[in-house]
Protein backbone atom coordinates (compact mmCIF):
# COMPACT_ATOMS: atom_id res chain seq x y z
CA UNK A 1 0.00 0.00 0.00
CA UNK A 2 1.38 3.38 -0.99
CA UNK A 3 1.03 5.93 1.79
CA UNK A 4 1.71 9.64 1.87
CA UNK A 5 1.14 10.52 5.50
CA UNK A 6 0.69 14.28 5.34
CA UNK A 7 -2.42 15.92 6.75
CA UNK A 8 -1.11 19.47 6.52
CA UNK A 9 -3.35 21.79 4.52
CA UNK A 10 -1.81 24.40 2.28
CA UNK A 11 -2.67 28.06 2.76
CA UNK A 12 -5.61 28.04 0.33
CA UNK A 13 -7.08 24.91 1.93
CA UNK A 14 -6.72 26.39 5.42
CA UNK A 15 -8.60 29.48 4.29
CA UNK A 16 -11.34 27.34 2.74
CA UNK A 17 -11.64 25.26 5.92
CA UNK A 18 -12.00 28.42 8.01
CA UNK A 19 -14.63 29.75 5.61
CA UNK A 20 -16.64 26.52 5.86
CA UNK A 21 -16.49 26.59 9.63
CA UNK A 22 -17.72 30.21 9.66
CA UNK A 23 -20.55 29.25 7.32
CA UNK A 24 -21.47 26.32 9.56
CA UNK A 25 -21.40 28.48 12.67
CA UNK A 26 -23.35 31.37 11.18
CA UNK A 27 -25.76 29.87 8.66
CA UNK A 28 -26.33 26.12 8.85
CA UNK A 29 -28.06 25.13 12.10
CA UNK A 30 -28.26 26.82 15.46
CA UNK A 31 -27.30 25.09 18.69
CA UNK A 32 -30.88 24.12 19.49
CA UNK A 33 -31.43 22.42 16.15
CA UNK A 34 -33.41 25.15 14.37
CA UNK A 35 -32.81 24.95 10.65
CA UNK A 36 -32.76 27.56 7.89
CA UNK A 37 -35.99 28.05 5.95
CA UNK A 38 -35.91 25.67 3.01
CA UNK A 39 -37.09 25.97 -0.57
CA UNK A 40 -39.27 23.56 -2.52
CA UNK A 41 -36.11 21.50 -3.03
CA UNK A 42 -35.89 20.89 0.72
CA UNK A 43 -32.78 22.94 1.44
CA UNK A 44 -31.98 26.63 1.81
CA UNK A 45 -31.29 28.22 -1.58
CA UNK A 46 -29.57 31.13 0.17
CA UNK A 47 -27.19 28.64 1.79
CA UNK A 48 -26.57 27.03 -1.60
CA UNK A 49 -25.49 30.35 -3.11
CA UNK A 50 -23.30 31.08 -0.08
CA UNK A 51 -21.57 27.73 -0.55
CA UNK A 52 -20.97 28.71 -4.16
CA UNK A 53 -19.46 32.04 -3.13
CA UNK A 54 -17.11 30.20 -0.74
CA UNK A 55 -15.94 27.91 -3.54
CA UNK A 56 -17.43 24.76 -2.01
CA UNK A 57 -19.42 23.89 -5.14
CA UNK A 58 -16.23 24.17 -7.20
CA UNK A 59 -14.04 22.28 -4.73
CA UNK A 60 -13.92 19.03 -6.74
CA UNK A 61 -14.43 20.46 -10.26
CA UNK A 62 -11.60 20.46 -12.85
CA UNK A 63 -9.07 23.23 -12.42
CA UNK A 64 -8.93 23.89 -16.16
CA UNK A 65 -12.64 24.80 -16.05
CA UNK A 66 -12.31 27.20 -13.15
CA UNK A 67 -12.77 24.63 -10.39
CA UNK A 68 -10.49 24.18 -7.38
CA UNK A 69 -9.87 20.43 -7.85
CA UNK A 70 -8.83 20.04 -4.21
CA UNK A 71 -7.13 16.90 -2.98
CA UNK A 72 -8.73 14.16 -0.88
CA UNK A 73 -7.59 15.69 2.41
CA UNK A 74 -9.23 19.05 1.65
CA UNK A 75 -12.45 17.39 0.43
CA UNK A 76 -12.65 15.43 3.69
CA UNK A 77 -12.00 18.56 5.78
CA UNK A 78 -14.78 20.44 3.98
CA UNK A 79 -17.35 17.68 4.33
CA UNK A 80 -16.53 16.93 7.94
CA UNK A 81 -17.25 20.58 8.72
CA UNK A 82 -20.49 20.44 6.70
CA UNK A 83 -21.51 17.32 8.59
CA UNK A 84 -20.76 18.93 11.97
CA UNK A 85 -23.09 21.77 11.00
CA UNK A 86 -25.84 19.33 9.89
CA UNK A 87 -25.81 20.93 6.46
CA UNK A 88 -28.27 19.28 4.05
CA UNK A 89 -27.39 21.21 0.90
CA UNK A 90 -26.61 18.45 -1.69
CA UNK A 91 -22.97 19.24 -2.44
CA UNK A 92 -22.14 15.57 -2.94
CA UNK A 93 -25.09 14.72 -5.18
CA UNK A 94 -25.18 17.84 -7.34
CA UNK A 95 -21.55 19.05 -7.33
CA UNK A 96 -19.25 16.05 -6.94
CA UNK A 97 -21.42 13.58 -8.85
CA UNK A 98 -23.76 15.54 -11.14
CA UNK A 99 -21.47 18.39 -12.09
CA UNK A 100 -18.39 16.16 -12.11
CA UNK A 101 -19.95 13.76 -14.61
CA UNK A 102 -21.25 16.51 -16.88
CA UNK A 103 -17.97 18.44 -16.95
CA UNK A 104 -16.01 15.28 -17.81
CA UNK A 105 -17.63 15.79 -21.23
CA UNK A 106 -15.67 18.48 -23.14
CA UNK A 107 -18.81 19.52 -24.97
CA UNK A 108 -20.43 20.87 -21.80
CA UNK A 109 -17.62 23.09 -20.53
CA UNK A 110 -19.95 26.11 -20.79
CA UNK A 111 -21.87 24.65 -17.83
CA UNK A 112 -18.85 24.97 -15.56
CA UNK A 113 -19.47 28.54 -14.45
CA UNK A 114 -23.21 28.24 -13.66
CA UNK A 115 -22.61 24.96 -11.83
CA UNK A 116 -19.84 26.48 -9.71
CA UNK A 117 -21.96 29.60 -9.10
CA UNK A 118 -24.93 27.53 -7.96
CA UNK A 119 -27.29 28.89 -10.61
CA UNK A 120 -27.65 25.42 -12.18
CA UNK A 121 -27.77 21.93 -10.72
CA UNK A 122 -27.34 18.48 -12.27
CA UNK A 123 -28.22 15.14 -10.65
CA UNK A 124 -27.34 11.52 -11.36
CA UNK A 125 -30.27 9.29 -12.41
CA UNK A 126 -28.79 5.80 -12.16
CA UNK A 127 -30.35 3.47 -9.58
CA UNK A 128 -33.59 1.66 -10.40
CA UNK A 129 -35.88 -0.81 -8.74
CA UNK A 130 -34.01 -4.09 -8.49
CA UNK A 131 -30.70 -2.44 -7.65
CA UNK A 132 -29.02 -3.89 -4.59
CA UNK A 133 -26.28 -1.99 -2.82
CA UNK A 134 -23.54 -1.10 -5.27
CA UNK A 135 -24.93 -3.52 -7.86
CA UNK A 136 -27.18 -1.37 -10.04
CA UNK A 137 -29.63 -3.05 -12.42
CA UNK A 138 -30.24 -0.73 -15.39
CA UNK A 139 -33.52 -1.46 -17.18
CA UNK A 140 -33.66 1.91 -18.97
CA UNK A 141 -32.90 1.40 -22.66
CA UNK A 142 -31.02 3.47 -25.23
CA UNK A 143 -31.82 3.05 -28.92
CA UNK A 144 -29.32 4.73 -31.22
CA UNK A 145 -29.90 6.20 -34.66
CA UNK A 146 -27.48 8.01 -36.95
CA UNK A 147 -27.19 11.15 -34.81
CA UNK A 148 -29.40 10.68 -31.76
CA UNK A 149 -30.28 8.34 -28.90
CA UNK A 150 -33.80 7.60 -27.67
CA UNK A 151 -34.21 6.73 -24.00
CA UNK A 152 -37.08 4.84 -22.38
CA UNK A 153 -37.29 3.87 -18.74
CA UNK A 154 -37.97 4.79 -15.14
CA UNK A 155 -35.57 6.32 -12.58
CA UNK A 156 -37.33 6.40 -9.18
CA UNK A 157 -34.34 7.34 -7.01
CA UNK A 158 -32.82 10.59 -8.27
CA UNK A 159 -31.39 11.85 -4.98
CA UNK A 160 -31.53 15.65 -4.59
CA UNK A 161 -32.92 15.71 -8.12
CA UNK A 162 -35.98 17.89 -7.71
CA UNK A 163 -35.65 21.23 -9.46
CA UNK A 164 -32.45 20.31 -11.30
CA UNK A 165 -31.60 21.72 -14.73
CA UNK A 166 -30.48 18.38 -16.12
CA UNK A 167 -29.79 14.75 -15.37
CA UNK A 168 -27.06 12.22 -16.09
CA UNK A 169 -29.13 9.17 -17.06
CA UNK A 170 -27.81 5.62 -17.29
CA UNK A 171 -29.19 3.34 -20.00
CA UNK A 172 -28.21 0.14 -21.80
CA UNK A 173 -28.40 -0.62 -25.49
CA UNK A 174 -28.13 -4.39 -25.13
CA UNK A 175 -27.31 -7.15 -22.69
CA UNK A 176 -28.63 -8.17 -19.30
CA UNK A 177 -29.77 -5.34 -17.00
CA UNK A 178 -27.93 -6.88 -14.06
CA UNK A 179 -24.66 -7.30 -15.97
CA UNK A 180 -23.61 -3.73 -15.33
CA UNK A 181 -23.30 -2.74 -19.01
CA UNK A 182 -24.59 0.78 -19.46
CA UNK A 183 -23.78 4.22 -20.84
CA UNK A 184 -24.46 7.66 -19.40
CA UNK A 185 -26.29 10.45 -21.22
CA UNK A 186 -27.00 14.07 -20.36
CA UNK A 187 -30.72 14.85 -20.52
CA UNK A 188 -31.89 18.47 -20.06
CA UNK A 189 -34.75 18.86 -17.59
CA UNK A 190 -36.99 20.31 -20.31
CA UNK A 191 -36.44 17.45 -22.78
CA UNK A 192 -39.62 16.26 -24.53
CA UNK A 193 -40.90 13.00 -23.07
CA UNK A 194 -39.26 13.52 -19.67
CA UNK A 195 -41.67 13.79 -16.74
CA UNK A 196 -40.82 14.03 -13.07
CA UNK A 197 -42.47 13.86 -9.70
CA UNK A 198 -41.02 14.50 -6.27
CA UNK A 199 -40.63 12.70 -2.95
CA UNK A 200 -39.01 13.86 0.26
CA UNK A 201 -35.91 12.17 1.62
CA UNK A 202 -35.59 11.46 5.32
CA UNK A 203 -33.21 14.44 5.72
CA UNK A 204 -35.74 16.81 4.15
CA UNK A 205 -34.11 17.23 0.74
CA UNK A 206 -36.52 16.54 -2.14
CA UNK A 207 -35.64 13.77 -4.60
CA UNK A 208 -37.07 13.23 -8.07
CA UNK A 209 -38.69 10.28 -9.81
CA UNK A 210 -38.16 10.39 -13.57
CA UNK A 211 -40.05 8.72 -16.38
CA UNK A 212 -38.42 8.74 -19.81
CA UNK A 213 -40.89 8.08 -22.62
CA UNK A 214 -39.15 8.38 -25.96
CA UNK A 215 -36.72 11.04 -24.75
CA UNK A 216 -34.39 11.84 -27.65
CA UNK A 217 -31.02 13.52 -27.16
CA UNK A 218 -28.08 14.04 -29.55
CA UNK A 219 -25.57 11.19 -29.71
CA UNK A 220 -22.92 13.68 -28.54
CA UNK A 221 -24.71 13.81 -25.15
CA UNK A 222 -23.16 10.49 -24.18
CA UNK A 223 -20.56 10.93 -21.43
CA UNK A 224 -17.22 9.56 -22.68
CA UNK A 225 -16.15 6.54 -20.61
CA UNK A 226 -19.17 7.24 -18.40
CA UNK A 227 -19.00 4.11 -16.16
CA UNK A 228 -15.28 4.66 -15.52
CA UNK A 229 -15.80 8.31 -14.60
CA UNK A 230 -18.76 7.34 -12.42
CA UNK A 231 -16.67 4.80 -10.48
CA UNK A 232 -14.02 7.44 -9.77
CA UNK A 233 -16.54 10.05 -8.66
CA UNK A 234 -18.51 7.54 -6.57
CA UNK A 235 -15.31 6.76 -4.66
CA UNK A 236 -14.73 10.47 -4.01
CA UNK A 237 -18.39 10.84 -3.03
CA UNK A 238 -18.05 7.94 -0.62
CA UNK A 239 -15.07 9.67 1.00
CA UNK A 240 -17.14 12.85 1.35
CA UNK A 241 -20.10 10.92 2.80
CA UNK A 242 -17.81 9.26 5.32
CA UNK A 243 -16.38 12.64 6.32
CA UNK A 244 -19.89 14.08 6.74
CA UNK A 245 -20.89 11.13 8.88
CA UNK A 246 -17.82 11.66 11.05
CA UNK A 247 -18.69 15.34 11.48
CA UNK A 248 -22.26 14.47 12.49
CA UNK A 249 -21.00 11.83 14.92
CA UNK A 250 -18.74 14.40 16.57
CA UNK A 251 -21.66 16.83 16.87
CA UNK A 252 -24.03 14.27 18.37
CA UNK A 253 -21.37 12.95 20.75
CA UNK A 254 -20.49 16.45 21.99
CA UNK A 255 -24.15 17.41 22.43
CA UNK A 256 -24.88 14.19 24.32
CA UNK A 257 -21.82 14.59 26.55
CA UNK A 258 -22.91 18.10 27.47
CA UNK A 259 -26.44 16.87 28.19
CA UNK A 260 -25.14 14.14 30.52
CA UNK A 261 -23.01 16.68 32.36
CA UNK A 262 -25.87 19.12 32.97
CA UNK A 263 -29.05 16.99 33.21
CA UNK A 264 -29.60 15.82 36.78
CA UNK A 265 -31.46 12.78 38.00
CA UNK A 266 -31.69 11.51 41.59
CA UNK A 267 -29.65 14.48 42.74
CA UNK A 268 -26.65 14.05 40.47
CA UNK A 269 -25.74 14.61 36.78
CA UNK A 270 -26.61 11.74 34.46
CA UNK A 271 -22.95 11.54 33.55
CA UNK A 272 -22.20 10.37 37.07
CA UNK A 273 -23.89 6.99 36.45
CA UNK A 274 -21.31 4.36 35.60
CA UNK A 275 -23.53 2.53 33.12
CA UNK A 276 -23.88 5.69 31.01
CA UNK A 277 -20.15 6.36 31.28
CA UNK A 278 -19.43 2.92 29.84
CA UNK A 279 -21.85 3.49 26.97
CA UNK A 280 -20.28 6.85 26.15
CA UNK A 281 -16.81 5.32 26.30
CA UNK A 282 -17.86 2.71 23.75
CA UNK A 283 -19.14 5.44 21.43
CA UNK A 284 -15.94 7.45 21.87
CA UNK A 285 -13.96 4.39 20.80
CA UNK A 286 -16.10 4.04 17.66
CA UNK A 287 -15.61 7.73 16.94
CA UNK A 288 -11.82 7.36 17.24
CA UNK A 289 -11.80 4.25 15.05
CA UNK A 290 -13.90 6.04 12.44
CA UNK A 291 -11.46 8.96 12.27
CA UNK A 292 -8.50 6.60 11.99
CA UNK A 293 -10.08 4.74 9.06
CA UNK A 294 -11.01 7.99 7.32
CA UNK A 295 -7.47 9.27 7.67
CA UNK A 296 -6.13 5.96 6.36
CA UNK A 297 -8.34 6.30 3.29
CA UNK A 298 -7.17 9.88 2.71
CA UNK A 299 -3.48 8.95 2.63
CA UNK A 300 -3.92 5.70 0.70
CA UNK A 301 -2.73 5.97 -2.88
CA UNK A 302 -2.52 2.59 -4.60
CA UNK A 303 -5.45 1.21 -2.57
CA UNK A 304 -7.54 4.37 -2.32
CA UNK A 305 -10.80 2.80 -3.53
CA UNK A 306 -10.40 -0.21 -1.23
CA UNK A 307 -9.59 1.99 1.77
CA UNK A 308 -12.56 4.27 1.11
CA UNK A 309 -14.97 1.34 0.84
CA UNK A 310 -13.65 -0.15 4.06
CA UNK A 311 -13.86 3.17 5.89
CA UNK A 312 -17.41 3.82 4.77
CA UNK A 313 -18.56 0.30 5.70
CA UNK A 314 -17.29 0.75 9.27
CA UNK A 315 -18.29 4.41 9.70
CA UNK A 316 -21.83 3.83 8.43
CA UNK A 317 -22.47 1.15 11.07
CA UNK A 318 -20.73 3.13 13.83
CA UNK A 319 -22.64 6.29 12.94
CA UNK A 320 -26.01 4.58 13.20
CA UNK A 321 -25.06 3.07 16.56
CA UNK A 322 -23.92 6.43 17.90
CA UNK A 323 -27.07 8.14 16.63
CA UNK A 324 -29.27 5.57 18.36
CA UNK A 325 -27.36 5.95 21.62
CA UNK A 326 -27.57 9.75 21.49
CA UNK A 327 -31.34 9.56 21.06
CA UNK A 328 -31.77 7.03 23.88
CA UNK A 329 -29.69 9.06 26.31
CA UNK A 330 -31.77 12.16 25.57
CA UNK A 331 -35.01 10.25 25.96
CA UNK A 332 -38.12 11.24 24.01
CA UNK A 333 -36.85 14.75 23.36
CA UNK A 334 -34.01 13.25 21.31
CA UNK A 335 -36.30 12.73 18.32
CA UNK A 336 -38.02 16.11 18.46
CA UNK A 337 -37.18 19.17 16.37
CA UNK A 338 -36.13 20.98 19.53
CA UNK A 339 -32.65 19.44 19.46
CA UNK A 340 -29.98 18.86 16.85
CA UNK A 341 -29.92 15.16 17.80
CA UNK A 342 -32.98 14.25 15.74
CA UNK A 343 -31.88 16.34 12.75
CA UNK A 344 -28.43 14.75 12.83
CA UNK A 345 -29.83 11.25 13.05
CA UNK A 346 -32.09 11.85 10.02
CA UNK A 347 -29.10 13.03 8.03
CA UNK A 348 -27.15 9.94 9.16
CA UNK A 349 -29.97 7.69 8.00
CA UNK A 350 -29.62 9.16 4.52
CA UNK A 351 -25.82 9.08 4.40
CA UNK A 352 -25.52 5.55 5.77
CA UNK A 353 -28.18 3.99 3.55
CA UNK A 354 -27.45 5.67 0.22
CA UNK A 355 -26.26 4.43 -2.18
CA UNK A 356 -26.00 1.29 -0.03
CA UNK A 357 -26.51 0.34 3.61
CA UNK A 358 -23.69 -0.70 5.98
CA UNK A 359 -24.03 -4.42 5.25
CA UNK A 360 -24.01 -3.90 1.48
CA UNK A 361 -21.05 -1.54 1.88
CA UNK A 362 -19.17 -4.25 3.77
CA UNK A 363 -20.01 -6.79 1.04
CA UNK A 364 -18.65 -4.38 -1.56
CA UNK A 365 -15.47 -3.94 0.47
CA UNK A 366 -15.07 -7.71 0.79
CA UNK A 367 -15.42 -8.20 -2.97
CA UNK A 368 -12.93 -5.52 -3.95
CA UNK A 369 -10.35 -6.39 -1.27
CA UNK A 370 -10.38 -10.13 -1.89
Amino acid sequence: MGLNVNFDLNEDEQMLKAAVERFVADRAASADGDCEASSASGFAIENWHTLAELGILASSLPEELGGLELDNSAIAVIHEALGHGLVTEPVIENSILGAGLLLSHPGFSDWAEPLAEGSKRVALAHAERGSRGDIVAVETTAQSSSDSVTLNGHKPFVIAGYGCDGYIVSARSEGDAAAGDFSLYFVPADAAGLTSSSWRQTDGVVAAELTLDGVTVPSENEIPDGPVVLDRLETLSSLARSAQMLGIMERLFADTLEYLRTREQFGQPLGGFQALQHRMTAQYAKLAQSRALLELAIVSEDDFEVAVKGARAFIAKAALDLGHEAIQMHGGMGVTDELAIGHGHKRLLMLTRWPDDPRAAMDAYARISA
